[in-house]
């Protein structure tokens, strides 16, 4: 089942050019597929000196992962088919709070001529936190891979720490 752009930025955090994902084309309660061509846009928002280095492909995981957290939201709450029907059950907002293990394959991507396809995993979660393992790739071409932790409600968290 495919989802579209619209589903994207509906919900992740990121709308308009900072929405950079196209397409979900596959996904489960453990992986989701995604698909993107915004990295040949020349009004990339995360171009530098006229280019996107390899480190911002992180960002199209981070956003995956996101949509994943939509989705398996939506997988718990027993509305996958309202998923795809535009609306997910509302996940629990979270950051990016640690990467491990990341191997860039290039310098750059945005000369890259076919789509990206983004792949993340979900390891492990218990709620409050999760470790996935990702991989960016453009063809048969491994582009970046590695393992990141999302922290979820992080402000309730620090908010109980300091009362």
């Amino acid at each position: 089942m495919h989802l579209d752009r619209h589903w994207i930025e509906q919900n992740i955090p990121h709308h308009g050019r900072m929405c950079l994902l196209d397409e979900i084309i596959e996904w489960d309660a453990q992986h989701v597929r995604c698909r993107s061509s915004t990295h040949r846009a020349a009004n990339h928002p995360l171009r530098s000196h006229g280019r996107l280095g390899i480190a911002c492909a992180i960002e199209y995981a981070a956003q995956a992962m996101a949509a994943h957290g939509a989705l398996a939201a939506g997988i718990r709450a027993g509305a996958v088919a309202g998923a795809a029907a535009g609306g997910a059950a509302q996940p629990k907002p979270g950051f990016l709070a640690g990467l491990r293990d990341v191997q860039l394959h290039v310098l750059r991507f945005d000369d890259m001529p076919a789509d990206l396809i983004c792949d993340v995993l979900l390891l492990a979660g218990d709620g409050g936190t999760a470790l996935y393992e990702f991989a960016v790739s453009c063809g048969a071409q491994r582009l970046l891979r590695g393992r990141a932790t999302v922290v979820f409600d992080a402000n309730k968290r620090l908010n109980g720490i300091y009362e």
